[in-house]
């Protein structure tokens, strides 16, 4: 079960990454009229109306792109089968439908399918969607119906399900709503330490996957709080000054704390590994501070050191408690780097953008003392800490040469006949194999990945950073 959660939490990378472009979108419209939002300027309505087309349509790219992503060959067919999926559901339970089955009036409908068309919903739609594609794909009808056969008749199942779906959630959605409002408004009713609550979770469930489930309900409308949303769009419900307290928060630690922790744990390493160890944790700084995509750097210490990943996580809830606190709000479209920050000077609930600076760096220096007096107190095995090994040899990804990097890992993965299954995330290569014993670790390293992980006897995850999909496609080929 938790293997396929990570599944999920995976594939919603692919939807995720189009948020940027709605970020920029939204920034530059907001640049242009920072105090009519485009009411003053029909340039600058454009580009918000431009972006608002992406975020206001989060539920469907989920639905989509889970879909897509958890299809074993990643076909378009998957992608059609969420869609509708999701289409059938959201309409079966809408409002207007629900009031037409119950025969009253729409007023009297429960609020929760008012809400029907959220994200979780999404990712529900593309589960159904990728789980009727996997299993009927290769289906063969008889002669007389052979035209629906394969691929053609996905799209029929997944309706079907559909149905099936709606109709038990007609039941369950009001339940299911009723507790994430619960969760939500338990939350909000903290305050500040709700918000920090919910950033430590954040950071703690990312090991599992699971983090993306819990940011639907407070980033998207899942729950009614749609922090994300509404920060940008400046839309009914949107409040100056608490609007973004669920974003805020991860920018003093993305920016600062993780880069100024990768140079506490660079400080720390071994003088003969240093330079392996600055490579690794650089390129992690750098991601991280520029862009918000921390997993190269948090999964370089992770698993090598879950204690002082702990003490990440307890910080960055430290972090959501003072900026919720303060008179400070920023946010983000795709996560919570410079860019974003940079893009949310004009958003309509942006609220001193620049107090970042002072946070950011009493954070720098707060990750830098304690990643440096934990790693040397407990002797933690971070990277360029852990026993001496033969030094590696073979491709860089520095140097591009994905076709090489891509032949080390497939023969320390065991050749093809090894692979069962071979995807990839944001940072990471995921393969399924049949021998664990055929894995040879050490050659696999020789094609200078990040790092290792063996969530089980039948998974290998291989860290190779941003530029992981073109190695997964060279894998592609030659498998």
């Amino acid at each position: 079960m938790m293997k396929y959660l990570q599944k999920i939490g995976k594939s919603l990378m692919l939807p995720v990454a189009v948020l940027p472009a709605a970020g920029i979108l939204y920034g530059i419209g907001y640049w242009i009229d920072p105090s009519g939002w485009g009411a003053n300027s029909v340039l600058a309505a454009f580009f918000i109306k431009a972006a608002s087309a992406i975020i206001d349509q989060i539920p469907i790219l989920f639905a989509i792109g889970v879909s897509v992503g958890m299809a074993k060959d990643h076909d378009g067919t998957s992608a059609l089968a969420g869609l509708v999926s999701f289409l059938m559901i959201t309409t079966l339970l809408s409002s207007g439908a629900v009031a037409m089955y119950k025969g009253v009036d729409v007023s009297e409908v429960p609020a929760a399918f008012s809400k029907i068309s959220n994200a979780f919903i999404g990712i529900l739609a593309g589960v159904i969607g990728s789980s009727c594609y996997n299993r009927f794909k290769d289906t063969k009808l008889p002669d007389w119906l052979a035209f629906f056969s394969g691929k053609r008749c996905v799209a029929i199942v997944t309706a079907g399900a559909s149905i099936i779906t709606a109709a038990i959630l007609y039941f369950v959605w009001p339940l299911i709503f009723a507790a994430l409002v619960a969760f939500g408004t338990a939350i909000i009713g903290l305050g500040p330490v709700g918000s920090g609550i919910y950033a430590m979770l954040n950071r703690a469930l990312i090991p599992l996957g699971l983090h993306h489930a819990l940011n639907a309900v407070f980033w998207f409308d899942t729950a009614g709080i749609n922090d994300l949303g509404l920060f940008w769009s400046g839309a009914d419900g949107a409040v100056k000054g608490v609007t973004g307290q669920y974003m805020t928060g991860f920018f003093p630690v993305m920016m600062f704390g993780l880069p100024a922790g990768a140079l506490a744990m660079y400080h720390t390493a071994k003088d003969t590994k240093k330079k392996e160890a600055a490579a690794l944790l650089m390129a992690g700084a750098l991601a991280s501070f520029f862009t918000g995509i921390t997993e190269p750097l948090e999964f370089a210490f992770m698993f090598m050191a879950p204690g002082l990943y702990l003490v990440h996580a307890a910080l960055t809830g430290v972090s959501a408690i003072i900026c919720t606190l303060l008179p400070f709000r920023i946010g983000f479209n795709f996560s919570a780097g410079l860019v974003d920050w940079i893009l949310s000077f004009k958003a309509p609930m942006a609220v001193n953008p620049w107090i970042l600076i002072p946070i950011g760096l009493v954070f720098g220096v707060i990750y830098y003392v304690i990643f440096r007096i934990v790693i040397l107190k407990f002797d933690l095995k971070t990277p360029g800490r852990a026993d001496d090994e033969e030094e590696d040899e073979g491709a860089v990804l520095a140097n591009d040469d994905f076709t090489s990097i891509a032949s080390l890992v497939l023969a320390g993965l065991g050749g093809k006949e090894n692979i069962k299954e071979l995807d990839y995330c944001a940072t990471r290569i995921r393969a399924e194999i049949n021998d664990y014993t055929q894995v040879d670790e050490k050659a696999i390293k020789k094609a200078g990945v990040a790092g290792i992980i063996r969530p089980s006897k039948t998974t290998v995850q291989v860290i190779v950073g941003p530029k992981v999909q073109f190695v997964h496609d060279e894998l592609k080929k030659m498998l």
